[in-house]
This record gives C-alpha cells, sequence and structure tokens, in this order.
C-alpha cells in the first residue's frame, strides 16, 4: 500500500510541473462554475429572445450529468497521459519489477485517480447541479461517472503508442459521454441504438426521473472496463 500511495503522489508532482495538466485539473472548477452561473442567465437571454416559456430548463439534467462526467474524465485522462509518458520511457517497465508490481501500478494510476474525481464530484454536484438531486442520484452519478472516466482512460492507453496519440485519440473517446443526449432528443426505442454506452443510461435515469436506471449505468462501466482491461494488461 505504501508503494501505491507513493506511486499516486509521484504522479500528482508530475502534474504539478505540466502546465497542461494541471489546467485540465483544474478545469472541472471553472466548469462548474460556469454551468451553475451561465446556464440559468442564458436560459433567461433565450426566454427573452424566443417568447417560451422554457428553452434549456428541460435539459438541465443533461448538465448534471455533463459535469457529473467532466471530473473523472479529466482526472483520468491525466493518468492516461502519466502512463503514456511512462511508457514512452520504459519507466513503467522498471516500476513493474519493484514491490508496486503491475497491480498496484494500476491502482495507483487509474483507480485513485477516479477514487479522487469519485470525491470531489460528490462534494462538487450538489452545489454546482442545476436540478434537485438526492443523495442516492448523486452517489450513483458520481460513481457511473468515475466508472466512465476509467474506461476512457483505458481506450487512450490501450489504443495510443505516445501522448500525442494520446490526445487525438482522448477526443473520440470521450464521444462516450454523449450517449446521455439520445433519450433527451431521440424518441424510444431508436434511442436503444446506444444502449451499449454507459452514459446513455445515466441520460436515460434522468429524462424519465427513474434514479434506479443508473445502476444499469454502471454495469456497463464495469463490462466495458473488464474487455478493455485485458487489452490494456496485454499491452503491457
Amino acid at each position: 500500500m505504501r508503494g501505491v500511495r507513493l506511486s499516486f503522489f509521484h504522479m500528482l508532482k508530475i502534474v504539478m510541473q505540466d502546465k497542461m495538466l494541471f489546467a485540465a485539473l483544474m478545469s472541472p472548477i471553472f466548469a462548474g462554475i460556469a454551468i451553475h452561473f451561465g446556464v440559468p442567465v442564458a436560459e433567461k437571454l433565450l426566454i427573452q429572445e424566443t417568447g417560451l416559456t422554457a428553452v434549456l430548463t428541460p435539459y438541465y439534467g443533461l448538465f448534471d450529468i455533463f459535469f457529473a462526467s467532466l471530473t473523472p474524465v479529466m482526472f483520468c485522462f491525466i493518468a492516461s497521459m502519466v502512463v503514456l509518458e511512462e511508457n514512452d520511457e520504459h519507466i513503467d517497465s522498471y516500476l513493474f519489477i519493484t514491490g508496486l508490481g503491475k497491480k498496484g501500478y494500476f491502482v495507483s494510476r487509474m483507480v485513485l485517480p477516479a477514487f479522487l474525481a469519485f470525491l470531489i464530484t460528490v462534494i462538487l454536484l450538489p452545489v454546482v447541479s442545476l436540478t434537485a438531486l438526492s443523495c442516492v442520484e448523486i452517489i450513483l452519478l458520481s460513481l457511473a461517472g468515475s466508472l466512465q472516466g476509467i474506461v476512457i482512460a483505458l481506450l487512450i492507453i490501450t489504443i495510443s503508442s505516445n501522448k500525442l496519440e494520446g490526445m487525438a485519440v482522448t477526443k473520440l473517446a470521450s464521444l462516450m459521454i454523449f450517449g446521455a443526449v439520445a433519450p433527451f432528443f431521440v424518441p424510444s426505442p431508436i434511442d436503444l441504438c446506444v444502449f451499449f454506452l454507459p452514459s446513455f443510461w445515466m441520460g436515460k435515469a434522468a429524462a424519465e426521473g427513474k434514479p434506479v436506471v443508473m445502476l444499469l449505468s454502471v454495469f456497463a462501466a464495469v463490462i466495458w472496463m473488464i474487455i478493455v482491461k485485458r487489452k490494456y494488461d496485454r499491452k503491457l
């Protein structure tokens, strides 16, 4: 456990020294402020311009989902960049033969960042959310978002061979979070075309007001994780 802790803090040190990664670390805070204050202002302006009674209000739950997904995605993106850099420099090979091992390395680079993102999301989501979320909804959204973040990070690492490719792949892998849009804009049962995306069930739960549906998001993320983790292990 001590090796995992030291490895995690070493990664944090790398992040603090890299301006791009540090900016990514801080981005969820600024995004939360923008959503919490900016979206209601935009809603008032749009109502004035269109004369409608509501424009963005029906999609406030979607904004909450995006924020719940953002922190884990950014934290796990940071971790994936560090992993790719260590792979380029063959540092990971040396770490594998220490007491840390491959399992400890995975925990320090993937599990702990996702767990930290979960805690931060649980704290920030009630503050910046645009809808009234229960404790159960907050926990489920944060958990589903964190597991989805691990999946995206594993996809980035598995597909990419270096940091440059990793940044390009990130843009594609991050599209996973847009599965949440389908239940809001695509009629059922056509929206089920993207049922395999964890974010789809997050959107389904918000659109239908059924938090229990979010458990399917957790289940889908676990299935994705098992599949992609095998590819990750083979690459290592």
